[in-house]
């Protein structure tokens, strides 16, 4: 398989995507990358995340190099930091090297209301804005965190084990602490502040059709006082219970163009739960659906929707958007409800062209990952040049409108003969987390002067 960009035709084309200057030292752009990374940042506390992340470069420097040195004086957390370090770095450069316009930052956890920017700004200063590995230094002068809710605290007992404990599956969202698995934007672009929608309270009660969920997996032990068929959750739990298991987000950005005038594309972007440890009335797998069905019904410009503002409707009619982040959905593959992340990837709304045909993102990492036998799930895959992940599954999208032409598009999954290999890859580590993700950064150009 070879991929529609190639790494050097992708770094050819920087220079149209970073715009260029007008007299008066605005940036104008006729193309824009839009991109997501599943950065895999999750870490024990938002505060551990903090001090990686405050590090200067030299402080990064003179750790990394005891640690390479098997300095016996290095305490266990200041080996943990050093490794912690290696990865940051590495997605920095992966970062560096793809250098998208916006993305989305997944799995970067925050303070839970999104408003302690110390970790954001902290990778941005002390990572980004300094070269890896000889790769240029990035800037993105727009940062959007995102609440969420992963880690925030129900008053009940949603996995029905005998106790509302707060945290992981009786907190709204699957989380240890508030804040874990949050995801943020950067953007060279203004963000319109002022009309960023989320929509972190909207009730899974209020989407049409939804009704609460059911046991349907019959054949495990299931709690006492339940029975096949049975409702799982408490009327009083489900009358609460938000969609999202982390947010929803329409972040506008604004794009000037060289005629004068202004472009908003409007950034979409969530992170569903994944359709997997399920209980028996498969409660992960039917909130990734709705989840999924939420933007499909929100590019539908439909009106049941309230955001966190208490203002309703879906997505004006004509608008551009790009619907951007780990979906945690396969339309072919996997546990989830394929028929939904189908429907969105072939939506009328939506640039088919950038996500099933011809500028569908791809990458010859990843049939080069299932062949040498590094990722052994899902290794039948039907489309291994655009999966997204090491669990062989296409899981991450950058889907954007059929308002906009999309002119390229990426999977960053360098195979084993191509540079930048080792940043997916260690002898010793594999293709784990340690290394930067078990996800891929996808991108996708779009050119603005249709």
């Amino acid at each position: 398989m070879t991929m529609k960009k190639t790494f050097i035709a992708a770094s050819i084309a920087l220079a149209a995507l970073s715009g260029c200057n007008s007299s008066d030292s605005v940036n104008t752009y006729t193309e824009a990358r839009f991109a997501t990374f599943n950065l895999s940042f999750d870490r024990a506390t938002y505060e551990d995340l903090v001090a990686e992340m405050s590090l200067t470069q030299d402080e990064q420097s003179v750790l990394i190099e005891r640690y390479k040195n098997a300095d016996l004086s290095l305490t266990e957390k200041e080996i943990a930091t050093a490794e912690k370090v290696i990865q940051i770095r590495n997605v920095a450069e992966i970062i560096q090297r793809v250098r998208p316009n916006a993305f989305v930052l997944a799995e970067f956890n925050n303070d839970g209301n999104g408003e302690d920017m110390k970790a954001l700004n902290g990778f941005h200063d002390n990572y980004l804005a300094h070269s890896q590995n000889d790769q240029q230094p990035i800037a993105f002068a727009y940062k959007q965190n995102i609440a969420t809710n992963t880690g925030l605290p129900s008053d009940y007992d949603l996995n029905l084990d005998g106790t509302a404990s707060g945290t992981g599956d009786d907190a709204w969202g699957f989380g240890f602490y508030h804040g874990q698995y949050a995801f943020a934007v950067f953007s060279q672009f203004e963000i319109d502040k002022e009309n960023v929608r989320t929509f972190q309270h909207f009730k899974w009660k209020d989407m049409p059709g939804e009704k609460n969920i059911e046991i349907v997996n019959c054949d495990v032990e299931l709690p006492a006082g339940k029975k096949c068929g049975d409702a799982w959750y408490s009327d009083e739990a489900w009358a609460q219970f938000p969609l999202s298991s982390k947010n929803h987000a329409d972040i506008p950005v604004i794009i000037p163009q060289p005629n004068g005038e202004k472009e908003v594309v409007h950034f979409l972007v969530s992170h569903p739960a994944p359709p997997i440890f399920d209980n028996p009335a498969k409660h992960n797998t039917e909130r990734n659906r709705a989840e999924l069905q939420f933007w499909n019904d929100y590019i539908d410009s439909k009106n049941y929707m309230y955001d966190d503002k208490g203002v309703y409707g879906g997505l004006p009619a004509g608008s551009h958007f790009v619907v951007a982040g780990d979906l945690n959905a396969d339309h072919q593959m996997g546990d989830g409800d394929r028929q939904t992340i189908a429907n969105l990837i072939s939506h009328s709304m939506v640039n088919v062209e950038g996500t099933l045909g011809s500028y569908a993102p791809t990458s010859n990492g990843g049939e080069f990952c299932l062949n040498e036998g590094i990722c052994t799930r899902n290794p039948d895959t039907p489309h291994v040049e655009n999966i997204t992940s090491t669990s062989g599954l296409r899981l991450d999208y950058v889907i954007p409108s059929a308002t906009l032409d999309v002119k390229g598009s990426g999977v960053f999954w360098p195979a084993g003969n191509e540079d930048g290999y080792y940043l997916v890859y260690d002898e010793e580590l594999g293709n784990s987390k340690g290394v930067s993700s078990d996800h891929r950064m996808v991108w996708v150009d779009l050119d603005l002067t249709k």
